[in-house]
């Protein structure tokens, strides 16, 4: 089995530099619509067995692009399993400012996880956001299909797709996060053990 991971298109708090997490949900820009649709015609002859999205608008406004070009299109599953990091305080704020403030939290949370401290901020601990997809993963897929589509959020994914493949928390955002309307692909033959096929590949941006 492959599963197609996909961060959601650009947004306007993104290039706002804008924390964007669970509760928080600024509208696709314009110009990320294009580079939605090359990625939903690099995948036009992917069929896709199932396609789950987390429910968030800008997560299913992506999937809903990419499925417009699939020569197979599926309905698409929403799902909270697949929701961005819940943020607490941080929701919404600048994080130019978040970051004078409290320098080495935001350099944790970017860079090393394992000394990032989420209760300071109200927010999602690194093992419930990680271990909400890996319980999905096993409660929800059917280990004899062949090709899964997901799309969800920078900072989840990084972390949960790396704790997958059996990293520790110091490393699952050591190497930067997921750039938008990527494309991120893992194999497993029994959703317990995975592979990693593709990561963060941006290829379709400039076809």
């Amino acid at each position: 089995m492959k599963l197609y991971f996909v961060r959601h298109g650009r947004t306007q708090w993104n290039a706002e530099g804008r924390f964007q997490g669970a509760n928080g949900d600024s509208p696709l820009l314009e110009n990320s619509y294009d580079t939605i649709v090359k990625l939903g015609q690099r995948l036009t002859d992917v069929h896709f067995d199932e396609v789950y999205s987390s429910d968030l608008k800008r997560a299913m406004d992506t999937a809903r692009l990419i499925m417009n070009y699939n020569q197979n299109p599926r309905d698409i599953i929403e799902t909270k399993a697949l929701r961005e990091w819940d943020l607490g305080k941080l929701e919404g704020q600048k994080i130019s400012l978040v970051e004078a403030i409290y320098p080495s939290q935001i350099h944790a949370f970017r860079h090393n996880l394992g000394v990032f401290r989420a209760q300071n901020f109200d927010a999602e601990s690194v093992y419930q956001a990680t271990h909400r997809l890996k319980v999905f993963l096993q409660e929800t897929i059917d280990k004899d299909l062949d090709n899964i589509l997901l799309v969800g959020h920078g900072a989840h994914l990084t972390a949960s797709i790396r704790s997958l493949l059996g990293f520790e928390p110091a490393l699952l955002r050591a190497n930067g996060g997921l750039d938008n309307a990527s494309l991120t692909i893992l194999e497993t033959d029994d959703l317990k053990h995975y592979t990693l096929k593709l990561w963060n590949d941006t290829s379709h941006y400039n076809n």
